[in-house]
């Protein structure tokens, strides 16, 4: 029972046993672990600032990013547009280019078949010249005196003429 009715001297004796470590305590140790704490608080602190700042900033790139990425979306629009636009340009003269062409290629066609067609038209004439002379030949060797002589003549004649 000693332990629970401690005697007074064992209470003297705890008591200042305790103030000597309290003290040695206080003394070399208690400053050491506070500034140890606040140095910890400190870095603790530092660390939660450093981690809002880097929040901040991401939150900035993030943003930046994607004001970026939509100015690369309105970039590569406008590319698109202008490659469509230009496209069509180049199929537009394309077109242009083609129906000049074509219209060209007409053009010395028709000239072409008027040329030839003149030059039938020339030939035919020079034929028909020919034959003319051939005829008016022919009834002037025959004797022009009788008239139903000539008519037999110039019907023979006309049956005779090969129109190749």
């Amino acid at each position: 029972m000693e332990l629970i009715k401690p005697d007074l001297g064992l209470l003297f004796w705890m008591i200042l046993s305790f103030s000597v470590v309290l003290y040695v305590l206080i003394r070399f140790a208690w400053r050491p672990i506070l500034k140890a704490l606040r140095d910890r608080e400190r870095s603790i602190s530092k660390s939660l600032n450093a981690a809002r700042v880097a929040k901040e900033e991401m939150a900035k790139i993030e943003f930046g990013n994607e004001k970026i990425t939509a100015l690369a979306k309105i970039e590569r629009d406008n590319i698109l547009k202008e490659a469509k636009q230009i496209k069509e340009k180049i199929i537009e003269e394309a077109k242009e280019e083609a129906k000049a062409e074509a219209n060209k290629i007409v053009e010395e066609a028709r000239q072409s078949v008027e040329k030839e067609k003149n030059k039938v038209i020339n030939e035919i004439k020079n034929q028909i010249a020919v034959l003319s002379i051939d005829i008016a030949e022919n009834i002037l060797k025959q004797s022009l005196s009788d008239k139903t002589k000539q008519e037999e003549l110039i019907d023979q004649l006309v049956k005779d003429i090969d129109l190749n």
